[in-house]
C-alpha cells in the first residue's frame, strides 16, 4: 500500500492506495506493474505545529486501526507540504513508525510537468500536485481551484506548462477578520443561504460571505479563462471545493481527492529512481543517552504557501 500525505496549514489530509492488477481482455494480466489506484481510507486532521515524533505516531496508527489497516502493509510514503517546521518531524514519524524513508515534494522530485514560475522555488509542493493530476484526470489547458486556507488558483497551459496563478484569501480567513474586528457581529457557519436578502444578521452575514465569495471566484476565473483559450477545464479541490464549486459559473468538476491523487502519480513517476537508491532508511545503533536524529533535506522554505 501507498500512503500519500498532504500537510496543509490548517488539516493534513492522508490517504491510502492499494495496488490494482489490470488485465487483458482475455482474462491474463498484464507484464507491467500493478498501479496504485484503489483509495482505501482518506482522513483529514488538524495540522498541528507541537505534536512530537511519536504523538503524530500514534495518531496515525490509531487512524490504520480504525480503518483496519495494518502500517506494515505501507510499501512507500509520499508527503506534500507547506509547514516546513513539520518536515522533519514527519520524515522521522515514516522512518521509525513505518521504517521507510518518505518522499517529500520538493525541487529535485520528478514531475513530468515544466514549471514556468519566475522562481520555481517559490510554487507551493500542494499547487504542483494538483496541476500534476488535473492534467492526468481532466486534460490541459486548465485552472485548478483550491479551497484552503488561501484559495489559489492554478493556470496549466495547453502544453501541460504550469503557468502560475492567482492567490487570495480563503474564504474562512476572511470571516475570522470579520468577526475578530466587530463588536457585535457573532461569528456563523459558513454555508449557502437560502436567499440572497438576508432578514436577520446571520442570514445577511452568511450571504455576504458566501456570494461575495462566489463572486471573487467567478471574476477571477473570468478573467483567466480568456488567457488560456478555449476548452479551458476547471476544477474546484479542498475543504470548501464542493459549497462554493457547486455555484460557480465555470466550475465544472468538484474533485475532493485531487491532491491525493497527484501525490499517488508523482511516486508513480518517481519509483523506479527510488527504488534504485533504497526508500528503507538505514538502521544504525543509537548511542545511550541520544535520540535517534532523523532529520534530512526538508522542503525550502521560499517553497511554503498558504493552504
Amino acid at each position: 500500500m501507498l500512503l500519500v500525505i498532504d500537510v496543509g496549514n490548517t488539516n493534513t489530509v492522508l490517504g491510502v492506495f492499494a495496488r490494482v492488477n489490470k488485465v487483458h481482455p482475455g482474462g491474463e494480466p498484464e507484464d507491467e506493474p500493478a498501479r496504485y489506484e484503489r483509495l482505501l481510507a482518506n482522513w483529514r486532521v488538524t495540522t498541528s505545529r507541537r505534536s512530537t515524533v511519536d504523538e503524530y505516531g500514534v495518531l496515525f496508527r490509531n487512524l490504520f486501526a480504525m480503518a483496519g489497516l495494518e502500517s506494515k502493509g505501507i510499501h512507500g510514503i509520499v508527503i506534500s507540504s507547506v509547514v516546513p517546521p513539520l518536515d522533519p518531524v514527519l520524515r522521522q514519524v515514516c522512518e521509525r513508525y513505518f521504517n521507510l524513508r518518505p518522499l517529500f515534494i520538493e525541487p529535485g522530485v520528478k514531475t513530468g510537468m515544466p514549471v514556468h514560475y519566475d522562481n520555481p522555488a517559490e510554487v507551493g509542493a500542494d499547487r504542483i500536485v494538483n496541476a500534476v493530476a488535473a492534467i492526468e484526470k481532466y486534460g490541459s489547458p486548465c485552472i485548478v481551484v483550491d479551497f484552503g486556507t488561501a484559495t489559489t488558483f492554478d493556470c496549466v497551459s495547453a502544453k501541460g506548462e504550469y503557468l502560475g496563478g492567482v492567490i487570495c484569501p480563503g474564504i474562512g480567513i476572511s470571516a475570522d477578520a470579520l468577526f475578530d474586528r466587530t463588536a457585535r457581529l457573532p461569528r456563523v457557519e459558513i454555508r449557502r443561504p437560502n436567499r440572497v436578502i438576508g432578514t436577520n444578521t446571520v442570514g445577511s452575514l452568511q450571504a455576504g460571505l458566501y456570494y461575495g465569495y462566489l463572486g471573487l471566484v467567478d471574476g477571477i476565473l473570468e478573467l483567466l479563462l480568456p488567457e488560456l483559450g478555449e476548452g479551458t477545464h476547471v476544477v474546484a479541490t479542498g475543504g470548501l471545493g464542493p459549497m462554493i464549486g457547486k455555484g460557480s459559473k465555470y466550475i465544472k468538476n468538484v474533485d475532493d481527492f485531487l491532491t491525493l491523487e497527484g501525490l499517488r502519480i508523482i511516486w508513480e513517476r518517481n519509483a523506479s529512481s527510488r527504488k534504485e537508491s533504497g526508500a528503507r532508511p538505514e538502521t544504525k545503533p543509537s548511542k545511550p543517552g541520544k535520540s535517534k536524529n532523523g532529520n534530512g533535506a526538508s522542503v525550502n522554505p521560499a517553497a511554503r504557501t498558504t493552504r
